[in-house]
């Protein structure tokens, strides 16, 4: 986020609001406001409250040049201070808020996590409630963060829209989150006029060194080194702050109330690639001036925004990362003492106790006990994955076994994690990107592999409709960038097990529905309904010259976790109505335990990916009211009545897996693995 910039845009908002109150001028973007009033003082506009409680990293000289503006006002207090809130909006006759209040540094989020609980969602509660009583809002702005999608996957390219999931990852962005959904409550039960902001991360002259830029400045201006957090490979997007006041003046005329609005720029640099773009403009020696240090409790490795929907509305990034960079150096080699003594800022892991006045301690270290070895410690029903029996030895894992695995904030990528944790292999998570070979390349010197395992991929956001209108994306990652990952992982002599799709097949004369004579491997894909699966099957058919490719083809993939949104099961209970056809699925719980076997026995070629046999979604159903809920109801349409809602079609068959039960006796048919790996552990009883 970023503090009040004394930079100023002219927009004209006199035809839209009569009173504008602006929360926190520390966080960002007055600026967009603060020239309707300075630059032509005698011209009647809109009165500009600010209301901010000067914290910790507030400066009051960041409004000098809208003091003396007579339609300005700065009011010093708390946005949990309810009676000031109400008196504020009353007596000033406020009917636009743009609200920017918030503890927003991650770092300090780990030690003082209440704080920013009482800020960020109490006090956005204050706001609403006090909206709502005085029934004179015209517009709610609230700006939230692009943190709260959580970990974007390296491999994505698309960004997370604004109807994806939020899965905050830190307290900072759950306390974010959180205020949304009170944002969004409001709008929808009390009909307040709000708007919600997603943005990624924000730089320019006046901001607090807390933030990572202006940080890495002070520190190269010192002569000293520049701390980065673990190895730097976390990648980041940066907006610079005229950029976002634009994005900001757009969104307060043409948004739609109840709308959500991602601020956002498709340039990316990991924040080595910062580091060394600041020692470069101080002529500094990156390899010596920069310090790698130990890392946050939870570090993500990648937020990535799709902001069409704002250039929609006609905004558009104008400024290059070069340029607002050196605008920014320039300004705090002018205004080196800006802020006083910040040296407890420009440590490595700052900690403060948000108190009015500043810095009164600060920690060294970083909180303990929070690493990576936690993140997978789950011992409930979900993560339970049954080890099958190796054909190789009965002992435990030899030493040289390592796994370089693509696809780390994906489903199935996630799980393989949670696999090798539990069985002892070592494991760590590709950085590259498909199609950068250089960066796999890089991955596997460093990594030093045994296996590789992809299951990376586009399968489109948020379903395979999307692939339809963004082919050259799908290609890019799918063909190119998987082909790319086999050629490299043959020229190191590496097993590849590569996971893929059966959605390339559907019922024909050969294999007719409820025949019992599934597609083999070896059969010719059938199925072009959609753009993905079209990809799919290019890509497999090329890989057949790959003799160091294991393809494994997933079908409809079910885990025990029914709270996730890629699980098919959770998919259909929640649709209104379903189609009724016999599929083969893949339990992820019985089989991708099987994968990580295949690539201890080295197996290669092509793997129908699924349980033997077929199931309908209405059986799905049935067991799924059987088992979770009584009272479950749902409704079937036809395949005709389906295609009036959705973009591509869909692929409906049955997989011959023969080939993977002769591999693997214990292999259940679907039915019984749907009842033993994932209706059975979750279960609910009836009450006694």
């Amino acid at each position: 986020m970023y503090d009040l910039n004394s930079k100023m845009y002219i927009i004209n908002l006199r035809n839209l609001l009569s009173g504008l109150l602006i929360l926190s001028l520390y966080i960002f973007p007055p600026p967009i406001v603060i020239d309707i009033v300075c630059s032509n003082p005698t011209q009647a506009g809109p009165l500009i409250v600010v209301l901010d409680k000067l914290d910790y990293c507030s400066s009051l000289k960041n409004l000098n040049p809208s003091r003396s503006s007579p339609n300005f006002k700065f009011v010093r207090g708390d946005i949990g201070s309810a009676d000031l809130v109400n008196y504020l909006l009353i007596a000033e006759s406020i009917d636009t808020i743009m609200h920017f209040a918030a503890q927003t540094h991650v770092d300090n989020s780990f030690g003082n996590s209440f704080e920013f609980t009482k800020n960020n969602i109490y006090g956005t509660h204050v706001l609403l409630e006090a909206c709502k009583v005085t029934g004179q809002i015209r517009r709610f702005i609230h700006v939230s963060t692009d943190e709260v999608y959580g970990e974007t996957d390296q491999d994505a390219v698309v960004g997370n829209h604004e109807a994806s999931q939020l899965l905050p990852t830190n307290p900072y962005s759950a306390t974010k989150a959180g205020a949304e959904m009170l944002v969004m409550a409001y709008g929808r039960s009390y009909g307040l006029p709000v708007i919600t902001t997603r943005g990624n991360n924000v730089y320019g002259p006046n901001q607090f060194p807390e933030k990572l830029i202006p940080k890495f400045i002070l520190l190269a201006m010192q002569g000293k080194p520049l701390p980065i957090h673990g190895d730097g490979s976390n990648v980041r997007s940066y907006l610079y702050c005229e950029d976002v006041a634009e994005a900001f003046e757009v969104i307060l005329h043409k948004g739609v109330v109840g709308h959500v609005y991602n601020i956002g720029t498709k340039r990316e640099r990991r924040v080595t690639d910062v580091a060394r773009d600041v020692c470069k403009l101080f002529s500094m020696d990156p390899e010596t001036s920069i310090e790698y240090v130990e890392n946050r409790p939870f570090n993500d490795q990648r937020y990535f925004l799709d902001d069409e929907k704002l250039k929609d509305l006609g905004w558009s990034e104008r400024t290059i990362w070069e340029d607002g960079l050196k605008k920014t150096m320039e300004w705090y080699i002018n205004n080196p003492d800006w802020w006083g003594d910040v040296s407890g800022a420009l440590l490595p892991h700052p900690r403060t106790f948000m108190m009015p006045g500043g810095f009164d301690r600060h920690f060294d270290e970083p909180d303990k006990g929070h690493g990576e070895s936690s993140l997978f410690s789950s011992t409930s029903n979900h993560s339970r994955i049954v080890e099958p029996v190796s054909k190789t030895s009965g002992s435990p894992v030899e030493p040289p076994l390592k796994f370089l695995i693509y696809g780390k904030t994906g489903w199935i990528g996630g799980l393989l994690g949670k696999i090798c944790e539990e069985q002892g292999i070592p494991y760590e998570y590709g950085k590259g990107r498909l199609e950068d070979r250089s960066q796999l390349m890089k991955d596997i010197q460093n990594v030093k592999p045994s296996h590789v395992f992809n299951s990376a991929g586009v399968t489109g956001r948020p379903n395979v409709d999307w692939c339809e209108s963004h082919k050259t994306e799908t290609i890019r990652t799918n063909v190119a960038g998987t082909l790319n990952l086999a050629d490299v992982c043959r020229e190191h002599g590496l097993l590849m097990m590569n996971f893929a799709t059966g959605c390339i097949f559907e019922y024909d004369a050969a294999h007719p529905e409820g025949s019992g004579i599934g597609f083999k491997e070896e059969d010719i894909p059938n199925f072009a309904g959609s753009f993905y699966s079209k990809t799919k099957a290019m890509v497999e058919e090329l890989l057949k010259e790959y003799d160091n490719v294991c393809t494994l083809r997933v079908r409809m993939p079910i885990s025990s976790d029914l709270s996730n949104p890629r699980n098919f099961i959770t998919k259909i209970s929640r649709y209104n109505k379903v189609v009724n056809i016999p599929n083969s699925m893949t339990i992820l719980d019985e089989l991708l335990p099987i994968s990580v076997e295949m690539a201890k026995r080295n197996l290669r070629g092509i793997w129908n990916f699924t349980n033997p046999g077929v199931v309908s979604h209405n059986e799905i159903l049935e067991m799924y009211k059987e088992y979770i809920d009584p009272e479950f109801k749902w409704a079937n349409f036809t395949l005709e009545e389906q295609a009036q809602v959705i973009v591509a079609a869909r692929s409906n068959n049955e997989m011959d897996a023969s080939k993977l039960k002769n591999e693997f006796p214990d292999l259940l048919p679907i039915k019984e693995s749907l009842i033993k790996y994932v209706f059975e552990p979750n279960k609910k009883t009836s009450a006694t």
